[in-house]
């Protein structure tokens, strides 16, 4: 190979290089771009449904430690939420109500977790917050009626099943429930049992592109609140240790970044629910929200 030729190369892998950086985060500092709008929200009808958004989220949203097996995220749920994140996966487990991944405490509880969505809605009060609780060991079984006498009698939170329209929740936080926690808006997981095990990224994207349309169809008719998952690790499978969170969202969001783009070219645009990321950077996050912006 020529000189020219290995110059070429060089730029090449620089280029993807920098291309995975631009949809894939793990870095704990969040750079926000000059005079972004925190409050992406506040553009929308007031009429909208839930259902008919296209909502960034995070898979094991305060998933910090625990190393590779266990880290999920990098950014604090602050940066999350600053980031444009409006959806959250948290396994709760515990008379504190303490945030989990597997046996790993990840250094922070529930009531910790509403006080800083608090204050960032008290900042924000055109946006929305959805949370998703998943009871865990131990104590799973109470974990509901733990989350009940925390919230008795708040104004600021949504815990019925029918999926209100934007202008009925601005600045609140909307819990949405599925299997054995039974607080706010119900929601339609396209995800399938066991789809989280990955032996193949290119199998993974199909999977995940499948997901989509059918998240779209939903979104389309309003008549759910989807959600779809991005994320995914091998551990558990004959793959091992080769494909965990961090491994796999390095191969994945660049793909969804693309996928997306290709998907918002379309007339009219899709919408997709929820979409639950592992490490997104800011630019991908972005991308998930540009698809609520209509010319």
């Amino acid at each position: 190979m020529g000189v020219h030729g290995k110059i070429l190369c060089i730029l090449m892998l620089l280029l993807h290089k920098s291309s995975q950086q631009e949809v894939f985060n793990d870095g704990k500092t969040l750079n926000l771009p000059p005079n972004y709008k925190i409050g992406w929200m506040e553009t929308l009808d007031n009429e909208t449904s839930i259902s008919t958004l296209t909502i960034p989220g995070t898979h094991e949203a305060l998933a910090l430690y625990g190393g590779p097996l266990a880290e999920c995220q990098a950014w604090s749920l602050e940066d999350q939420l600053k980031a444009g994140i409006r959806y959250f996966d948290l396994r709760v487990s515990g008379y504190k109500l303490n945030i989990m991944h597997g046996p790993i405490p990840q250094r922070t509880s529930l009531s910790e977790v509403l006080s800083t969505v608090r204050t960032f809605l008290t900042r924000f009060r055109n946006e929305v917050v959805l949370l998703r609780v998943k009871p865990v060991s131990p104590m799973e079984g109470k974990v509901q009626s733990l989350v009940e006498n925390m919230i008795r009698n708040a104004k600021d939170v949504w815990v019925k099943p029918s999926i209100p329209k934007i202008g009925e929740v601005r600045g609140k936080i909307v819990f949405v429930q599925k299997n054995s926690f039974k607080l706010g808006i119900i929601l339609s997981e396209t995800d399938e049992n066991g789809d989280y095990k990955v032996t193949n990224v290119k199998d993974k994207e199909r999977k995940i592109q499948q997901h989509l349309e059918e998240a779209a169809s939903q979104c389309r008719t309003g008549s759910a609140l989807s959600l779809s998952y991005s994320s995914g690790t091998s551990f558990g499978t004959y793959m091992g240790f080769s494909l965990l969170p961090k491994t796999l969202a390095k191969e994945i969001n660049p793909w969804l970044y693309e996928h997306l783009a290709n998907e918002f070219e379309k007339n009219p645009k899709p919408c997709f629910g929820i979409i639950a990321m592992d490490f997104p950077s800011f630019d991908l996050i972005q991308k998930v929200i540009k698809f609520n912006r209509h010319a």
